[in-house]
């Protein structure tokens, strides 16, 4: 049967109730599934039929303000077409399983999110935000519950452990004979990147190792990071660097890609590393090392805070480990 709201007119609750003859109140327990035990199932039919004749839409923003919080969970994320941030929608997708709809956002060209951001989605009421890779130094305060995901020093946040991982990257380039090395950084402006680093630059201290002050950054994408790779890669070799460690696996491809172009043989002239351990990186030519960095294990655990605040239970604040997976582009001859 066709519709016979006016063309453009948004149909409304009240509309559907008038249609099936019942209330308002009534038309929102069928349509929001809270009808079992509550309304009877020929007035339950007869309003169903309604939402099909009408086209109704449940106006989720509506509902929430009527409800003081909605069925949605938001996650905002800087790139979601990078591996990384996929696993990290698995675990959390797994974790609230139907309770809520999970809504993605990734803000514009990759940058990090900011407060901004959040007050964009709090709008909405849902029931949560998740925040993965935030801006430094950004209030991410809100109305509804915010959990960041690896944002090193926010309340609030579930994290990595670094620490064991760094130290035994550093260590496992120590036992290679590698005295002198290279870092690819990130342009990010997620704190995690600068943590890494710094742990990095400290774990080669204590083990005698030195870090060159030739310096290259680039955008977290294959092509940027092999661009960057190039106009410093000559000038590293002329320092004596043996090993380049990149702040994040994609980085590391670049850096792969540059040395097979230039005829650098990986790990013979050049070790290469990085941080992530995305699926794809136990297939590249040679396999690389990496720091392994869960992202379904990241979502788990921030969906699991989440729901334990919205839930009023006690909720830890987690520390993810971190371990090294060695592989052939430094030398390992075995290697996840």
């Amino acid at each position: 049967m066709p519709s016979s709201a006016a063309p453009g007119r948004r149909v409304t609750a009240a509309m559907v109730a008038e249609r099936a003859g019942t209330s308002i109140a009534t038309v929102s327990l069928v349509v929001n599934g809270k009808e079992r035990g509550r309304v009877s199932a020929p007035i339950a039919s007869r309003v169903r039929d309604a939402v099909e004749e009408l086209g109704y839409v449940v106006d989720h923003a509506a509902s929430s303000l009527a409800r003081g919080s909605g069925d949605l969970v938001v996650l905002i994320a800087p790139d979601l077409s990078n591996p990384f941030f996929a696993e990290v929608i698995r675990g959390v997708r797994d974790t609230i399983g139907d309770r809520f709809q999970l809504v993605l956002s990734v803000t514009e060209r990759g940058a990090q999110p900011v407060a901004a951001d959040v007050r964009r989605f709090e709008r909405l009421r849902p029931a949560g935000i998740l925040v993965d890779a935030p801006a430094a130094g950004e209030p991410m305060s809100a109305s509804v519950p915010v959990v960041l995901l690896d944002a090193p020093g926010g309340a609030e946040a579930v994290n990595y452990d670094l620490s064991p991982g760094v130290h035994d990257l550093v260590a496992h380039l120590h036992e290679q004979g590698h005295r002198r090395v290279g870092y690819l950084d990130g342009t990010s402006r997620a704190t995690t990147f600068g943590v890494r680093r710094e742990l990095f630059e400290q774990e080669c201290s204590a083990a005698g190792i030195t870090v060159s002050e030739i310096t290259a950054r680039a955008d977290l994408t294959v092509d940027a990071a092999a661009s960057a790779t190039e106009h410093v890669i000559e000038a590293w070799q002329e320092d004596d660097v043996t090993a380049v460690v990149a702040a994040a696996d994609t980085l590391a491809y670049g850096v792969l890609r540059t040395a097979g172009r230039l005829g650098i043989a990986v790990p013979g002239e050049l070790a290469v590393a990085g941080f992530d351990d995305l699926p794809s990186s136990s297939v590249t030519a040679p396999a690389l090392t990496s720091v392994a960095l869960p992202g379904a294990e990241l979502g788990r655990s921030a969906a699991l805070r989440l729901l334990a605040t919205l839930d009023g239970t006690a909720a830890e604040p987690a520390a993810l480990p971190t371990r090294l997976v060695p592989r052939a582009s430094t030398g390992a001859s075995t290697g996840a």
